[in-house]
């Protein structure tokens, strides 16, 4: 055999498109077509320099030490094969793909990463295409055939879930140039979150998981095993494969981090964009979105959420087209059920000798070269090293996750170090616990192994972080470990982080603002959380946890009504499952941290659309501590109160408002008594107690003016003017807006000023200025896009639609009114009263002028819009002209 190409290596690579019906149809003229093929594409190959160097049915892999020798091949193949007469079976369409970048050879065969990515790129492509990858497309540049160019197809996701593609198309002259969009991610809705290591090996079980998935029959498909057995990854590629077949998408669904089964519906609804309504509970609503849609979800982790299973039944029944696939430690036991246990990676047989360039055909082994070469790049298999090799991946039972831990030792270890290590470390571990699973076992020693290979204090710091759920960042890691120096710690955070990562006990990815963000496996962390409660360390690393995220919160508490409100909203995001077991912790250990925790988070529940779980929080958080101090109560209450106003139950929102407000009076501090007077006015005005709500604001105002705060101040100006627009009175309300944007431009108060900008627009038209109105929303619509204000931005849709129509664009206010009514579905939100009037009148009118049809198509395309698309289209459209009415001045705020 000739010596291969070796380096840096182009490969190219073919198949036939739609084979399998071909041989169906035509199996004797198919098998004279195909040796034709191949002989054609082995003759191109070899005249261009390159080497056929596998052929797998009518696929054929080609390796060219030029890149350019391998475009000119892929140009002439497909020149050749258009020009032959193919008879019965009809042109042979043959998709082609070209990748380069740097391989081992080993056997007369090619092994590494570049080999799977050319097959993904494949795979992409249509009969008659030739594509190419970035790196490729680099070194063609002026060696493409005469006329032949490559024309820019842009960034991709291939279906190895690694970072996007940028793909080419080379256009040949004399061949067909258009093909449909290329079969990637991008083609249908998902949420697959890209990987930072290509997937190596699980083919049979890959092909096994579609192929089960694809049977009509199968509607629920479990992937079983122990911790770090690869179940999330296997998965994850087999929905990645599948990514076509589900005309609505695919998407992935964490639960590793969920230990309420209530919780299960609002993980699923977060994931495809799913809010809350009113009062109707979120699983309802979920149930309606999936009864139409044919989807495919994959639900990650589910062994700690057995009793939500019958939920699962429930969306099944309701929603014919929806398939799950799941990754549980344990079955379901549902009678839809199919269970797919996933074995241990592929190892060589024990014990026998076997060559290094052989050993790479086996799983375990591939992963474990693939895992070392990352942490030491002349890595390699060696007779002297082999058999070592091989017998670590038999110690870790060809574990996914414990061969990764091992090999990552090898920047410190060698091969054979490293067995007489794990071999040591793995004799004390046996003895334990019988009733786990021995792989169970074998991947705790691995563990085990890889915290005693940590210096003390590490050790210190590995146990203490195991306290976070779903990440963190430096600032929360050095509150809950300790500072260096404080008699507890001596070694510096940042640096003992930096060793986890490199110990593969911590994974690193980039957070807000391009801080680092670290988090552990969910296996790891469980070892983590046995070592803490083995040291006596865990109550208080739980009570610091605790206590960071309520000064967090408090500290944030003011900010939601101002500028920097969005920044702590993506924390407190990206910290929610951190927040939630500060708060069950709380519950048990410290009620009343728990309840000011929930105080000081009711903003961030509402603002991102967490109605019922923060609702729920408070209440649960209240019964826990009847006996809190009546500050505590106060502002639990305050917040359940304007969770119930949100939900409409606008009676509950009253009562629990006075009884906060009867608390802040006995508190006697007069901040306090000022925001829970108003919560308790903004009840009352919407019971329509009128007289009882001026009497409130008024109060709240001379406190705040005495207390010096104008933002308090500027807030009750602004609902003292809704108490007057509502009774009527619309020059006095407009007066209250007026002042209110006027303390606003000293201040920066976005937010107020956006809210006070949008009652301006309604006062606007209810006088029968539809210009003044139009200017005032578009002016409130800014605003709020700026802060990403998604309420206010729904409410400014909604008033824009309104003006519209009253200028006779019927259209445009269908449009508008139907990407208002998306955005507050998706925020869990409801209009107020007037506003909803208004509304339904303008939904009235248009459905009116447009007639059903034209109404629906408009209104649903306005639905399908993003918030950020529809904010944009509504300010191009508010800078036109409305007829009717003259503006009543005044800047905007």
């Amino acid at each position: 055999m000739p010596e291969l190409p070796s380096g840096t290596v182009t490969f190219l690579f073919t198949d036939v498109e739609g084979s399998t019906r071909l041989w169906q149809e035509h199996p004797a003229a198919m098998g004279a077509a195909i040796a034709r093929h191949d002989a054609l594409l082995h003759t191109v190959v070899e005249a261009q320099g390159g080497y056929v160097f596998k052929t797998m049915g009518d696929a054929i892999c080609a390796a060219f030490a030029s890149a350019g020798a391998a475009a000119g091949a892929a140009v002439a193949a497909q020149r050749a094969l258009a020009g032959e007469s193919w008879g019965k079976t009809g042109p042979l369409r043959v998709r082609m793909a070209l990748h380069c970048g740097e391989v081992e050879v080993r056997g007369g065969d090619y092994f590494g990463p570049p080999l799977n990515r050319v097959a993904r790129l494949l795979a992409a492509g249509h009969g008659g295409q030739i594509l190419l990858s970035q790196s490729t497309h680099g070194l063609v540049r002026g060696a493409l055939p005469k006329g032949v160019f490559p024309w820019d197809l842009g960034e991709h996701r291939l279906r190895d879930l690694l970072e996007p593609e940028r793909v080419y198309q080379l256009i040949v002259p004399d061949l067909e140039s258009d093909f449909p969009p290329l079969r990637t991610l991008d083609a249908r809705p998902n949420n697959l979150p890209l990987q930072p290591t290509p997937f190596l090996g699980r083919e049979r079980e890959v092909a096994a998981t579609v192929a089960a998935l694809r049977r009509p029959e199968v509607r629920l498909l479990t992937l079983t095993g122990p911790g770090g057995m690869g179940k999330t990854r296997l998965a994850l590629q087999a929905a990645a494969e599948l990514s076509e077949d589900f005309a609505d998408g695919v998407f992935f669904v964490a639960l590793a981090n969920l230990t309420d089964a209530n919780l299960l519906p609002a993980a699923v609804a977060d994931v495809l964009g799913v809010r809350e309504e009113g009062t109707r509970p979120v699983q309802e609503r979920l149930v309606d979105e999936l009864a139409s849609k044919h989807v495919l979800l994959l639900l990650d982790n589910f062994e700690q959420l057995a009793t939500a299973a019958a939920v699962v039944t429930t969306w099944l029944a309701a929603a014919p087209r929806l398939k799950l696939l799941v990754t549980s430690r344990v079955a379901l036991r549902l009678r839809a059920e199919h269970e797919q246990r996933v074995p241990p990676l592929g190892l060589p047989v024990r014990g026998a000798a076997t060559a290094p360039d052989q050993l790479n055909q086996y799983e375990a082994v591939r992963l474990f070269i693939a895992r070392a070469q990352a942490v030491r790049a002349d890595f390699a298999v060696t007779n002297e090293n082999a058999p070592a090799v091989a017998e670590i991946c038999h110690r870790l039972d060809g574990l996914p996750l414990a061969i990764e831990l091992a090999a990552a030792r090898s920047k410190l270890l060698p091969p054979q170090a490293m067995l007489a290590r794990l071999e040591r470390r793995l004799g004390l571990l046996t003895g334990g616990a019988q009733d786990l699973p021995e792989r169970q076992q074998t991947l705790r020693g691995a563990i085990a192994w890889s915290y005693d290979l940590l210096t003390p204090d590490e050790q210190v710091l590995f146990r203490r972080l195991a306290v976070f759920v779903g990440g963190f960042d430096l600032e929360a890691a050095d509150a809950v470990v300790g500072s260096p120096g404080s008699g507890e710690l001596e070694l510096d955070v940042l640096d003992g982080l930096g060793r986890l990562v490199d110990h593969s006990l911590l994974r690193q990815e980039e957070g807000a603002g391009g801080e680092p963000r670290f988090g552990m496996l969910a296996t790891i962390r469980e070892y983590g959380l046995e070592q803490l409660a083995a040291s006596g360390e865990a109550d208080e690393a739980r009570q610091r946890h605790a206590a960071f995220f309520l000064t967090l919160a408090e500290n944030a508490a003011s900010a939601f009504m101002r500028m920097e409100h969005q920044n702590w909203l993506e924390q407190f995001e990206a910290d929610h499952d951190d927040l939630r077991a500060a708060l069950e912790w709380a519950l048990g250990r410290e009620p009343e941290t728990a309840l000011a925790l929930a105080g000081a988070l009711k903003d961030f529940w509402f603002v991102r659309g967490h109605l019922s779980e923060g609702r729920a929080w408070l209440e649960r958080a209240l019964a826990a501590v009847p006996t809190a101090s009546p500050a505590l109560r106060s502002r639990a209450l305050r917040g359940v109160s304007r969770f119930a106003f949100s939900q409409g139950a606008y009676a509950d929102a009253r009562d629990l408002g006075l009884v906060a407000l009867e608390l802040a009076r006995e508190v006697g501090d007069e901040r306090l008594l000022t925001d829970t007077l108003n919560a308790a006015a903004v009840g009352a005005m919407n019971s329509g107690e009128f007289d009882r709500a001026d009497r409130f604001f008024t109060e709240a105002l001379e406190l705040s003016r005495r207390l010096g705060d104008e933002f308090g101040e500027a807030r009750v100006l602004g609902n003292l003017g809704e108490v007057a627009r509502e009774r009527g009175d619309l020059e006095t309300a407009e007066a209250r807006y007026e002042q209110v944007l006027q303390i606003q431009r000293r201040s920066g108060w976005g937010q107020l000023a956006a809210a006070n900008l949008l009652n301006l627009g309604l006062v606007g038209r209810q006088r029968g200025n539809a210009l003044g109105a139009v200017h005032r929303y578009r002016d409130a619509l800014t605003v709020a896009h700026a802060l990403e204000d998604r309420e206010t931005v729904a409410y400014a849709l909604a008033g824009l639609a309104g003006v519209a129509g009253e200028a006779g664009d019927f259209l445009r206010a269908a449009r508008l009114l139907g990407a208002a009514d998306a955005l507050l579905e998706t925020i869990g939100a409801t209009l107020e009263r007037s506003e909803r009037e208004l509304h339904d009148a303008d939904m009235v009118a248009a459905r009116t002028a447009l007639g059903e049809e034209r109404f629906a198509t408009a209104w649903a395309a306005g639905r399908a819009l993003t918030w950020e698309a529809a904010a944009a289209e509504a300010l191009a459209a508010a800078e036109s002209p409305v007829a009717g009415g003259t503006d009543t001045g005044g800047e905007s705020g």
